[in-house]
């Protein structure tokens, strides 16, 4: 395995259409299904603007019809310049690894990889995790709920351990770690991304000029 070079680098991010009642259902529960939407669309759209600014070649594995998403046509736009593909697979973390092989088979280099529900996401926080690509095979950022928020890979081919890996529950990161025995594995900061109430009260409070806090103060109200 190479190291990483931050000039090469691409990111792939991994996201559901923003549908009301396909997307972000346990927020949705609490805040009604519209705005469990379009509190998604506008984190995606948060997404995808720092990765433009960030990364030369940008890939999104996308699930679902963005003609029936939240803000479509925004989300659209953004997209200019994005390489879109469908996931496969039957279970999230096959459409995990096989979203990376789709990208490592478009030619070698570091591939950095998000999803669409930390819209505090940063060009710092982008750059840190390219940067220990360097010296790393695989950097892992951690969330609170067990999870993890970013992947970065040398070689996105390595994602194929992520298959028997299972995914949201709160041994998720410790079981990738485990998953990727035998690479260098470095760590960056904790980010919490968004499934309830408090953590998007949390997410808002983080990125106030966001897309995502204004949509969250905008959907209180709607909510109430």
């Amino acid at each position: 395995m190479s190291p990483a070079t931050s000039t090469t680098a691409r990111v792939l991010v991994m996201a559901k259409a923003p549908v009301p009642g396909h997307v972000k259902t346990r927020l949705g529960a609490d805040v009604g299904m519209t705005v469990a939407a379009d509190l998604a669309a506008a984190a995606l759209l948060d997404t995808l603007e720092v990765c433009t600014a960030t990364f030369g070649t940008r890939y999104l594995a996308l699930a679902g019809d963005l003609a029936l998403a939240a803000r479509s046509d925004a989300i659209v736009e953004a997209l200019a310049g994005w390489i879109v593909f469908e996931q496969e697979g039957s279970t999230f973390a096959e459409r995990l690894a096989h979203a990376h092989a789709r990208v490592a088979d478009c030619g070698p280099g570091p591939v950095v990889q998000v999803g669409m529900d930390t819209p505090q996401l940063t060009a710092e926080l982008l750059g840190a995790v390219t940067d220990g690509l360097v010296g790393a095979d695989v950097v892992l950022g951690p969330a609170p709920d067990g999870g993890w928020w970013v992947l970065g890979l040398a070689d996105g081919r390595d994602a194929r351990v992520l298959v028997d890996v299972p995914m949201s529950v709160p041994q998720t990161y410790r079981r990738t770690v485990d998953a990727f025995a035998g690479h260098r594995i470095a760590d960056t900061v904790e980010l919490c991304d968004v499934d309830t109430v408090a953590d998007a009260e949390q997410v808002a409070a983080l990125a106030p000029g966001s897309r995502f806090a204004h949509a969250w103060a905008s959907g209180l109200v709607v909510s109430r």
